[in-house]
């Protein structure tokens, strides 16, 4: 059973740390392979658990290291159907998978929670599409019907909430937060943009956060944006609006190049933790509930030690 889903802790303000960049951290760090860049086809052999494992409570241990929160995002980013069917998992193999990973991290949460380190278990809904690219336009129908198997799931295993990260475009986002608030999840949704500031569809982000809370009624718990550098949205934020507001994460990038540049790329551009740090203090002075720190591609536990030691000494 869910331990936080009717009263989440990083909703008090409290800084809350997450992870990093998974597939990268697992490709360039640990050598591993990745097909279709899905961390949970590790799940199948043991010692791919236990690689997942090890990732995980690094950063559970670095939360409990600094007496913050902590939110463990699930090694599911490409575990749904389409993906699914690429790697050749039935319905049931692919279900499984997604309810293994919460189970991963129940375990990491049994070990190293503490009362000054709550942690909380999101299950990870990544695009239908490719993450720098919204190549798979949907409705909030066809996308709530799509994604609402993976949800359905998560909800069963006792995850505490969910979270899309990585959306490209409105549609998808609206049919994810109408899926989670169907099975009675909370759900968040985590936006990526361009070096303008705006998501890969075009649209600026304030207005896509406006977007999709006027079509599910204020329905996400709050927003993030991830798999993008501080220097892509800064002028957005710098002049944004009361949406603001409604940005609670960050998971940068620790690479300032573009999506496009970083397709291209054949080295993993693992940027300057430090200076990183100081961007991430710079966004939180422009948004007034931000307080879930990590990183995304690139990123490892050196750039979230950094950011954490930034945002508390803030």
């Amino acid at each position: 059973m869910a331990k936080y889903l009717n009263a989440l802790p990083q909703l008090s303000g409290d800084v809350f740390l997450t992870d990093g960049g998974i597939e990268t951290t697992l490709i360039f760090h640990d050598g591993l392979e990745l097909p279709c860049f899905a961390a949970f086809d590790l799940l199948q052999s043991p010692q791919g658990k236990a690689a997942l494992r090890r990732y995980f409570e690094t950063y559970a241990a670095l939360a409990r290291k600094y007496d913050v929160g902590c939110i463990l995002e699930s090694a599911t980013w490409r575990a749904s159907s389409d993906w699914g069917d690429r790697l050749r998992y039935s319905a049931e193999q692919l279900a499984e998978a997604n309810s293994q990973a919460i189970a991963l991290l129940y375990e990491v949460r049994q070990t190293y929670e503490t009362r000054q380190t709550p942690i909380v278990i999101s299950g990870c809904v990544g695009p239908r599409g490719d993450g720098y690219s919204p190549d798979a336009f949907m409705t909030d129908s066809e996308a709530k019907t799509y994604h609402l198997p993976q949800i359905t799931v998560f909800r069963d295993a006792g995850a505490d909430l969910v979270t899309g990260i990585t959306m490209t475009h409105t549609g998808e986002a609206i049919g994810i937060a109408r899926g989670a608030m169907a099975v009675g999840m909370p759900v968040v949704l985590s936006f990526t943009v361009e070096t303008d500031g705006k998501l890969p569809s075009g649209k600026p982000l304030g207005e896509a956060i406006e977007e999709v809370d006027e079509a599910t009624g204020n329905g996400p718990i709050y927003y993030m944006i991830n798999c993008a550098h501080p220097t892509h949205f800064m002028t957005t934020l710098e002049t944004g609006g009361g949406w603001r507001s409604r940005l609670r994460g960050l998971r940068a990038n620790a690479s300032a190049k573009s999506h496009a540049e970083l397709d291209e790329a054949t080295a993993l551009d693992e940027g300057h933790p430090e200076e990183l740090a100081r961007q991430y203090s710079d966004v939180r002075r422009l948004l007034p509930n931000l307080n879930v720190f990590g990183g995304c591609c690139g990123t490892d536990q050196r750039h979230v030690e950094a950011i954490c030691r930034a945002v508390l000494a803030a």
